[in-house]
């Protein structure tokens, strides 16, 4: 069995652009991010808090992402594309702003609606009606953006029937549909998807794939994180592809995915 090399990082993913120029509406510039993980786990948060007094605690450094420079223009629609572990899911989040970097600068431009979890923000004692109001807060929205579009994001959602019921009996799938319907129910400037293409009933993923096409014509930025290259192929004019941490090429979707797919392969 021949495992595949390692190609080199493309030079080109090292460009700077002003930010704005162009319609820039993100940037990254040499990006690192560094976890500091503890290296034996912990029956108890008591037990590391001895520890940790104790100065019995070893740590190691996790690199997530590794000097990585990107740019994404107004309108583009920009997929990352990686094996599990490449460092999409932090991209995402230093694009959403939930996190910082290590080393290195992050701008982003416009206000952002991150689909990185569906049900984040969520309380599972509250109403689902309750946790439109509490979501769409966290969110951005006015209390009057939510009562406008209330009954649009119930019925798009479908959940007209248990909008009064505890979220905790609400299935997997209904809190993937209310999170999602809360999430775009105002076009955003800047939309993050991440494998939310892959959540809930064949029904709902051609549904909100066909409200992110919708974004998509109507010139919202979109960063899309997703395992299905078809989706990635039909969805995205350019693509990013990450291994370990690094931006390995940048591109036109269709050749990005390609030397994915190549890079993929066993023999």
């Amino acid at each position: 069995m021949n495992l595949p090399t390692v190609p080199e990082p493309s030079p080109r993913n090292n460009a700077s652009h002003p930010l704005g120029d162009d319609g820039v509406v993100i940037q990254l510039q040499n990006v690192t991010v560094r976890y500091r993980v503890p290296r034996e786990r912990f029956r108890t948060f008591k037990e590391f808090a001895i520890r940790r007094v104790q100065g019995r605690v070893q740590f190691e450094d996790l690199l997530a992402l590794d000097n990585v420079s990107l740019v994404v223009r107004r309108g583009e629609v920009m997929g990352l594309v990686g094996a599990n572990g490449a460092g999409k899911t932090t991209l995402l989040r230093l694009v959403a702003r939930v996190m910082r970097p290590t080393l290195g600068r992050v701008v982003v431009i416009g206000r952002v609606a991150p689909l990185l979890a569906m049900g984040a923000g969520f309380h599972p004692e509250l109403t689902g009606r309750e946790n439109v109001y509490l979501n769409g807060t966290l969110l951005g929205y006015t209390r009057q953006q939510i009562e406008g579009c209330f009954d649009e994001i119930v019925d798009f959602a479908e959940l007209r029937n248990f909008i009064d019921a505890p979220l905790r009996t609400y299935s997997s799938g209904m809190m993937a549909r209310l999170g999602f319907a809360v999430a775009t129910a105002v076009m955003p400037e800047i939309l993050i998807v991440d494998e939310v293409l892959s959540v809930g009933d064949i029904a709902f993923q051609e549904k909100s794939a066909a409200r992110i096409r919708e974004f998509r014509e109507a010139g919202a930025t979109i960063l899309l994180v997703s395992h299905g290259m078809d989706t990635i192929r039909k969805m995205c004019s350019r693509a990013a592809w990450l291994l370990h941490g690094e931006v390995m090429e940048v591109g036109e979707a269709e050749g990005v995915v390609e030397q994915f797919e190549k890079f993929m392969e066993v023999d």
